[in-house]
């Protein structure tokens, strides 16, 4: 990548970073830190950044701290890779659950165009059309769409499509159908202590769910492997 190039990434998007200002702010604590380590990490699975339509890797700083967690758990408690995966990965879990029920009851003012929203999760406009049509994208776009877009970029990697990803949006919306027989009658209610008390429920309910769906396809997923 030019430096023009470079910067123009960097300057595009101030949350979003290329690989070399991540090399460059992680050298102040690791100073044998490297572009290639960082790429190692990634094809380990260990983190995961965006991508231009141009391929061009794009770091947030969500990204920047977790490769801060794996290089300290490295080099303080020297923990192997496959530890450092599980580690991370339940935590990331957990604050994926509790990020999508935050703002329950609230209003998204936090608006995404396609043009970012294509960007900052490396898709094309097609494949956003193509996940909008499936209904797993949803206009107007917010962050979460943004998060949504990138994993399914990460699955077709694997040769998923769109197309294929309509079970889990069917599978969520069966289980909001049962969430929402449970607290609708306090969402409906003028009592603003109520409506508030059936809120809570609904975020306890709702990150319940999704930790049991995960444990769920956890234990499936440990039989496939024999």
């Amino acid at each position: 990548m030019s430096t023009a190039e470079s910067l123009r990434l960097e300057g595009s998007r101030s949350r979003l970073l290329t690989i070399g200002a991540v090399c460059r702010r992680l050298k102040a604590e690791f100073p044998d830190v490297s572009i290639s380590k960082i790429r190692y990490l990634e094809g380990e699975g260990l983190v995961t950044p965006r991508r231009t339509q141009g391929g061009y890797r794009l770091f947030s700083e969500d990204d920047l701290e977790r490769l801060q967690t794996i290089l300290r758990l490295q080099r303080d408690e020297f923990l192997p890779l496959r530890v450092i995966r599980e580690e991370l990965a339940a935590g990331a879990a957990k604050a994926r659950r509790k990020r999508a029920t935050a703002t329950l009851g609230e209003h998204d003012d936090d608006g995404v165009d396609v043009e970012d929203l294509c960007e900052r999760a490396g898709v094309d406009p097609a494949r956003a059309r193509e996940l909008e049509q499936f209904g797993l994208l949803e206009p107007p776009y917010t962050e979460l769409d943004v998060e949504i877009a990138a994993v399914c970029e990460r699955l077709a990697r694997y040769g998923i499509a769109p197309r294929h990803l309509r079970a889990f949006r069917t599978a969520a919306d069966r289980e909001a159908g049962l969430l929402e027989a449970l607290v609708l009658p306090s969402l409906r209610s003028r009592n603003p202590e109520r409506r508030r008390a059936g809120l809570d429920d609904l975020r306890a309910l709702t990150e319940a769910a999704q930790e049991l769906s995960q444990l769920l396809l956890g234990r499936t997923v440990r039989r496939l492997a024999g």
